[in-house]
Parts: C-alpha cells; sequence; structure tokens
C-alpha cells in the first residue's frame, strides 16, 4: 500500500527555487496532488459510481504550463479574493492603490498574488491519520499595495470520509484586508470530458449581491426568488447559464452568523458519473463561476485545450470590493488577533435523479 503521503519535485522557479508537489491519499478513495507553487491543487482523484477514480480538476501536467499564465487554476487567491473596484481602497484616512490586474479594477490579490508565490510545506499529523500539510507564507507590508505584514497557513486535508478540507489561519501586525479563497475549476464527470453545463447545481441561499457590468460586486442584498440565478432547487446549470450575470455566475449571501461553525453551502451533482460534491464553509459568500471566459488553447492534464464552461469554481470567500467599506468588514484582519476560517469540499455518490441524500460529510457539524 502507498504511503499516505508523498512528494517529489514539480520543477524549477527562475529564481532557483524547487517547487514541491505532494499527493495526499485517503482511505476512501479521494487523492490529491498540490504543489507548493500557489499552494495548487494539480489533481483531485474522486471514485465514480462504478469506484473509478477520475481527476476532477482543470489544470496542467508541468510546472511551465502555470508560469505561462492561467485563470488561477486550483490556486490560493489573496490578499483579497475577488475584483476590487477601480484598484483602490481606503482605511483609517489613507488611501491604497492596488494593481489594476483587471483594468480598471485588481482581481485575485494583483498579478503577484498569493497564486504566484512559492508557499514553505509542512506535512501535519493528525490524531485520525488522515494526510495533512500545512502550506505557510509571509507576505510583508507592500505587498501588492496591501499594507502590514501578514503571516497565513493553509491546511489541506484528505479525510477519511472523502472531504478535501481547506482550513486557513492568518494574523497581522495592523488592520488590513484580507479574504482567501480556493480556485480550482471542476468537472465532476473528469477534466478534459467535455463542459459541466449538464451539471446540476444547488446553492443554499436565499440572496445573492448583484454584480455591475464589469463584475464588481454591488454590496446590494436581493433575493433569488423568482429570478433565474435561483438554485435552491436542483437545476442544470447548461439551463441557467443565460440568466446568470453575463453569463459568468454570482455571488451568493450564505446564512452566515459569524459563530465560526461549518454550514453547508452547495451541492453539485453529475448524473452521468454519479460524482456528488457537497461544499461547507465557515465563509460569509460563495461566488460561483460557470468558467464562462475559458477559451484555452494550451494543453490541459488530457493533451487539449479547456473550452468554455469546461469547470466550474465554488469560491467560498469574504465581500471582494473591499474599496466598499460598508460591506467589507468580515474580510477586516485586526492587528494581532488571528482569524481563522474553512471550507470542504466533501465527494459522495449520488443513489439517482432527484435524489437528496447526505454526501460526504455532510450534516457533520454543519447547520
Amino acid at each position: 500500500m502507498s504511503s499516505p503521503m508523498d512528494f517529489r519535485q514539480f520543477g524549477i522557479l527562475s529564481t532557483g527555487e524547487p517547487v514541491e508537489a505532494w499527493t495526499l491519499t485517503g482511505r476512501g478513495g479521494v487523492v490529491l496532488e498540490c504543489m507548493t507553487y500557489g499552494g495548487i491543487v494539480t489533481r483531485l482523484l474522486a471514485p465514480d459510481r462504478n469506484g473509478d477514480c477520475g481527476d476532477v480538476v482543470l489544470g496542467f501536467k508541468e510546472l511551465e504550463s502555470y508560469l505561462a499564465g492561467h485563470p488561477y487554476f486550483g490556486a490560493i487567491t489573496g490578499r483579497v479574493a475577488g475584483r476590487v473596484a477601480g484598484a483602490r481602497f481606503e482605511l483609517e484616512g489613507r488611501t491604497y492603490q492596488l494593481a489594476p490586474n483587471d483594468p480598471p479594477n485588481h482581481l485575485h490579490g494583483g498579478p503577484g498574488g498569493f497564486d504566484k508565490r512559492n508557499w514553505r510545506a509542512t506535512p501535519v499529523e493528525r490524531s485520525d491519520g488522515a494526510p495533512s500539510l500545512r502550506l505557510s507564507y509571509s507576505s510583508p507590508a507592500g505587498e501588492e499595495g496591501y499594507p502590514g505584514n501578514v503571516d497565513v497557513a493553509v491546511t489541506y486535508t484528505v479525510t477519511n470520509g472523502n472531504e478535501f478540507l481547506i482550513e486557513s489561519e492568518a494574523v497581522s501586525d495592523c488592520i488590513t484586508p484580507l479574504s482567501l479563497t480556493h480556485h480550482s475549476y471542476f468537472n465532476l464527470a473528469g477534466e478534459g470530458s467535455g463542459s459541466i453545463l449538464d451539471h446540476r447545481v444547488e446553492i443554499f441561499a436565499d440572496e445573492f449581491i448583484p454584480a455591475d457590468d464589469r463584475l464588481i460586486s454591488t454590496g446590494r442584498l436581493e433575493s433569488v426568488a423568482g429570478r433565474g440565478n435561483d438554485f435552491r432547487t436542483p437545476c442544470r446549470i447548461g439551463d441557467a447559464i443565460g440568466r446568470l450575470s453575463q453569463g459568468h455566475g454570482d455571488l451568493y449571501a450564505l446564512p452566515w452568523d459569524g459563530g465560526g461553525a461549518m454550514y453547508r453551502a452547495a451541492r453539485v451533482t453529475d448524473d452521468a458519473s454519479g460524482r456528488r460534491m457537497t461544499v461547507a464553509t465557515t465563509e460569509r459568500y460563495l461566488q460561483l463561476y460557470t468558467g464562462s471566459h475559458l477559451e484555452m488553447t494550451a494543453k490541459g492534464k488530457s493533451g487539449s485545450g479547456y473550452g468554455r464552461y469546461a469547470g466550474l469554481c465554488l469560491e467560498c470567500e469574504g465581500f471582494p470590493d473591499v474599496s466598499n467599506a460598508a460591506m467589507r468588514g468580515d474580510t477586516l484582519l485586526q492587528p494581532g488577533q488571528p482569524r481563522r476560517r474553512a471550507t470542504m469540499y466533501g465527494f459522495s455518490i449520488a443513489s439517482g435523479e432527484g435524489e437528496d441524500g447526505t454526501a460526504a460529510g455532510e450534516g457533520a457539524g454543519q447547520r
């Protein structure tokens, strides 16, 4: 039997730094590979209804393709996930200018964000024996325009219940915005198998926040009732595309109370393979992204490019536009006060059309 944790060299950066790839093998069949560069999840294997494991995240086989540029495949995004309007924000009477890498806005922490940093990997011993890896990074004050020296750690665990658990902790020496997310593109039929348009999606949220024509969250809460982006009951994503903001997706306000408990946020089912993924989180918002802007000629892991809707993202995060002082409160990291957040992607097998069974990890400590 193979070891529950192994590592290899994935490549070498231009600085001469080695990039490590770590493999975490769970007891239930889920296997995760991530690399230290960007904390990127390069492979995530999950069993289908026949017990055959397939890779359900988009990505590349070699480091060079990631370095050449990609749409945040599998990465830790930060300091702030999402778009900051005008690439600036004010905090305690001072204006901070950020890089407009999505002109005129700032996206996912900027051109040198956390997704492009080489994190330090340390194995974690857990009492249940589940393979676990801690990735840590120290972000200096002024990096990408943000204030404060911030120490961040993100721990990946493959639990015995076929869950990919992501736990983050951070501390700063001054007040600063911080909102991380995990940015895997999921295709439960298997990466490279085509589009996700036949996936059925549920999002357990009564409200969403509309975006403007530049995909900036307005900060205005609106009910999903009677709208085309209402996923409170299962909906084929292909049937909803035309009703989402620019076909891109929407930001949903989850039933968050700030208590730190993990609660169910979303569920995705692929009837063809039988795979089901349940998302639970302690975060306040969920960003659905349909992969509408994917048009990649670079070869993915299966040897072909990824077209539109080749994968979808379910990004659990804080409010993205930190220029909006009225909405950003949950993103502000206070000096000397460690903050911990968690998100879980659990994998199970759906028993049939319309079935409402319990996915891996669902209901365990969740509301």
